[in-house]
């Protein structure tokens, strides 16, 4: 297993935080799903200056390293946060990459408002108007995947042009109805770059503790997405 001096800069200090600011909890954890995991990751944790200035260069870096990855779209107009975790974040990843790349100086930021307003400016949305925009969504996790459904739904009857989606973390485990991750099913539904600044793979590079990292190896792999092959294997015998 490579070492944690070998994740990029932005990834290791973004899980040296979580793990000092505990963020990022080790233990047993029962889940929604009903798995009981090694780890949990409680982002609505980001609440300081100190974490989210590390949370938002984080999301900036990897736009930035990534510009020239499949995985992460080159081209957007505006990046849009879902009420209510990705308000913050919508606005300080736009501010981030301004300050770090002047080419990202006229972008705009969005979000959504729980209950659209009759008065005042009115509408669902706050911010930089979506119609005929090139939408980035940007979130803490995906999980089952419905709140992401909700905010493409939005974009999508704003006029916006869903250009792709950055999480924070990508948990990289099959969901509990499907063969497939809730970042693989994204890619698979909506068309588009889908990615998250840490994956499972890189808290087991970060952690140092070989025991921790055991744990999570064994989670990674009790629950990983199906393989084609697997999935062919699984049909067959039903």
């Amino acid at each position: 297993m490579a070492s944690a001096q070998q994740l990029p800069q932005h990834k290791a200090e973004l899980i040296d935080l979580c793990i000092r600011s505990q963020i990022l909890k080790f233990g047993t954890f029962t889940l929604k799903s009903g798995r009981v995991s090694p780890y949990f990751f409680n982002a609505g944790l980001f609440n300081t200056a100190r974490s989210l200035t590390c949370l938002a260069d984080a999301f900036a870096q990897t736009l930035l390293t990534q510009q020239h990855d499949a995985t992460i779209p080159a081209d957007f107009d505006v990046i849009f946060g879902p009420a209510y975790k990705g308000i913050p974040l919508a606005t300080l990843v736009c501010s981030r990459l301004g300050s770090l790349d002047n080419r990202f100086l006229d972008i705009g930021y969005a979000f959504n408002r729980k209950e659209k307003k009759d008065h005042g400016e009115g509408g669902g949305i706050v911010g930089y108007q979506l119609k005929g925009k090139r939408v980035l969504i940007v979130d803490d996790v995906i999980t089952a995947g419905t709140a992401m459904r909700e905010a493409t739904e939005i974009i999508k009857a704003e006029g916006g042009i869903l250009a792709g989606i950055v999480v924070c973390l990508d948990r990289q485990e099959r969901t509990t109805d499907g063969e497939n991750s809730a970042v693989e099913n994204c890619r698979a539904e909506y068309g588009v770059p889908v990615t998250a600044i840490i994956t499972l793979e890189d808290l087991i590079v970060g952690v140092s503790d070989e025991e921790l990292k055991e744990q999570m190896r064994e989670y990674g792999k009790r629950y990983a997405p199906l393989s084609k092959q697997q999935q062919q294997q699984q049909q067959q015998q039903q």
